[in-house]
């Protein structure tokens, strides 16, 4: 039991910490899902959304952020 409750408080920490990322992108004006190479086709009855760029540069910042974790864990 006591290890869920620390998988519960990291995933806590790690929602946290992404509302903060995406907070943090908004004040600074970073247009997340709405970069170039991000695909977005309106019609009249309905849309389709595919971020593409955002997707990539969200993985490759998590790559990063998760790398150096490890590195500091070990």
């Amino acid at each position: 039991m006591e290890n869920i409750a620390r998988y519960l408080m990291l995933a806590g920490i790690a929602l946290f910490l992404i509302g903060g990322g995406v907070y943090l992108a908004v004040k600074f004006g970073i247009p997340l899902g709405r970069l170039p190479g991000d695909i977005r086709i309106e019609g009249e009855n309905g849309g389709f959304y595919f971020p593409v760029t955002s997707s990539i540069l969200v993985s490759v910042v998590l790559t990063i952020i998760l790398n150096l974790v490890e590195r500091f864990l070990k």
